[in-house]
């Protein structure tokens, strides 16, 4: 027991120690990773993000003594669920999430999986040659026959609804289409940097999207300052372009002679003698 104890104080303090080195901390879900992939994931993101699967108990004690040096960090507690990691880094919470998500591979099912959408098998020829292939299709639900030769699957048909089971054996087939319906990877759902706890839904964010939008509200605050003479270092030069081009217009509407409307003026007054001219004729 004593043993124990003092195991579960050195991974305690390991977590502590990961948490207070790192100005950026996530929890990620790694439900359902296999080994083999864990590693490989993590060989990649080594000298950048670190990663450490953690027992749920044990984290969520090493937030408690964290919160002492950094605040608000205890709020990470309410995304611990699952088989968890706890991941740390020196990146903001939006690149990381980027970089975390980019983990994700699509695996094939083995079935008894729950579908996360639902999983749609496509109308079309197969690679199949004719034979027992068929039986096991129609057997799994897919509507498949031969025509010419070739085994084809006669209709678009969703095999598994979104939050239903896989079937084994449909999942042996799925496998054989080249269907890989799940996904493995680090699933981030929240990270803190300082004092505040970013939720996946808020990083996760398109990137041309938000890149679109702020350009685009960024020319209706341009415009609109425009509009109303407003002064800001980036109006400043076309405000006062459009004074000089008003005044302009001005002066020579009102018949005002300067350096730059004289020419304007007379050649307005030519047009007039001109209009004036021909309907004297008349």
């Amino acid at each position: 027991m004593a043993k124990s104890a003092s195991r579960k104080k050195e991974d305690i303090g390991h977590i502590i120690n990961l948490m207070t080195g790192n100005p950026v901390i996530g929890i990620a879900n790694i439900t359902g990773i296999p080994a083999a992939q864990m590693q490989t994931m993590k060989k990649k993101l080594r000298g950048r993000i670190s990663v450490k699967a953690v027992k749920n108990t044990l984290l969520l004690m090493a937030l408690e003594e964290t919160a002492k040096k950094k605040r608000n960090i205890e709020k990470l507690k309410e995304s611990v669920s699952g088989q968890t990691a706890v991941i740390a880094a020196n990146i903001n919470p939006f690149k990381l999430y980027k970089e975390m998500d980019a983990t994700k591979t699509k695996m094939p099912a083995k079935g008894g999986e729950v579908a996360p959408e639902d999983i749609m098998v496509k109308s079309g020829e197969t690679e199949f040659k004719p034979g027992p292939i068929v039986g096991e299709l129609q057997k799994a639900g897919i509507p498949a026959a031969i025509e010419k030769g070739k085994v084809v699957i006669k209709q678009d048909k969703i095999v598994v609804k979104s939050g239903e089971k896989i079937p084994r054996n449909l999942a042996v087939v799925l496998t054989r289409l080249g269907i890989f319906p799940l996904t493995a990877g680090f699933d981030l759902t929240a990270v803190y940097e300082n004092g505040m706890v970013f939720k996946s839904d808020v990083l996760a964010i398109d990137e041309t999207k938000t890149r679109n939008d702020i350009m685009k509200i960024g020319g209706q605050a341009f415009a609109l300052a425009m509009h109303l003479s407003y002064v800001t270092p980036f109006t400043v030069k076309p405000l006062i372009t459009k004074a000089h081009t008003q005044a302009l217009s001005l002066s020579v509407n009102l018949n005002i002679p300067t350096k730059e409307t004289i020419k304007m003026i007379v050649s307005k007054a030519y047009g007039h003698g001109l209009a004036l001219k021909s309907i004297v004729k008349e």
